[in-house]
């Protein structure tokens, strides 16, 4: 049986996972108490309906009864018939009370700090690192829309074997942040720049122009061989582990070519390596009309 607990910041999109874990096959059950998990698990094992996906979201709305969580993985994790995952959901502050601003809804504990948000979501941070650092997939959402945070979903967890590792493959733009959600960031800003060739500048690192320009050079040749046989030394390992995302992140300076280009490079290699392979490209959107 396979059994994944969804938490997370509240507002951060979990919801959201839950309609789309609903639709690949999962049995949904949002806000149980810790303590309950287990039971509910031998329900499900007893059913008539030979449930054999479960999904269940646990947050800081149980409230102190949150604490229980811990103890209630330890059990399951020791149950050799169900296969625990555990899926970490969340995003920046700011954007989590835009967000609450926007749907006019409550923080759960906006009652205990008075309404005040910044309090709430660091008290909520606290409570829930130990969880984040355990987790075994993370979705940062800041800058997703609920159609991206769904395919990312999707790509996951549809059809995912138990030994597989998932790799996601993202580019990002120092200017607008580090990304908070990868494994391994390459800065690749140290490469020829086709923001300065004016023929190039409006391209991007989706088109072969720009990945023509950036790896002529002998230093992308190199380094890229270089990374590829990192990540070919590092892969085992991971996987030897029991790890099921591996983040791996190419920043420049906005985002739109250098890392672009190493992440399509790099999806490519490693897809042709038969692993499951996903791409996002987090700040291209800010340059395509």
């Amino acid at each position: 049986m396979k059994l994944l607990i969804v938490t997370g910041m509240s507002g951060s999109g979990k919801s959201s996972v839950m309609d789309v874990m609903e639709d690949i096959g999962y049995y949904c059950i949002d806000n149980i108490p810790p303590k309950l998990i287990r039971q509910f698990v031998e329900l499900c094992r007893k059913s008539e309906m030979n449930i054999d996906k479960i999904a269940v979201a646990v947050d800081i709305r149980t409230g102190e009864m949150f604490a229980e969580i811990y103890n209630c993985l330890e059990s399951i994790r020791a149950d050799e018939k169900i296969e625990l995952k555990v899926l970490f959901i969340e995003a920046e502050d700011e954007v989590l009370i835009k967000r609450y601003k926007e749907t006019r809804r409550k923080h759960p504990l906006d009652e205990r700090f008075n309404g005040n948000m910044h309090d709430a979501l660091k008290f909520e941070r606290s409570q829930l690192s130990r969880m984040r650092a355990i987790a075994d997939f993370y979705i940062e959402t800041s800058v997703l829309t609920s159609a991206q945070l769904k395919e990312q979903v999707k790509e996951t967890f549809l059809e995912n074997s138990s030994d597989s590792l998932v790799v996601k493959v993202m580019s990002f733009g120092f200017k607008y942040g580090v990304s908070t959600e990868a494994d391994l960031i390459f800065d690749v800003r140290c490469l020829p720049n086709p923001y300065y060739i004016d023929s190039l500048r409006e391209h991007t690192g989706l088109e072969s122009c720009v990945q023509d320009y950036v790896m002529q050079s002998e230093a992308s040749k190199e380094l890229f061989k270089k990374l590829t046989d990192l990540i070919d030394f590092l892969m085992p390992m991971y996987v030897s582990e029991g790890k099921s995302q591996l983040v791996i992140a190419f920043g420049c300076t906005g985002g739109k070519h250098r890392s672009v280009t190493f992440a399509e490079r790099m999806h490519d290699y490693l897809e042709e390596k038969g692993l499951k392979v996903q791409k996002f490209h987090r700040d291209l959107p800010k340059y395509i009309k």
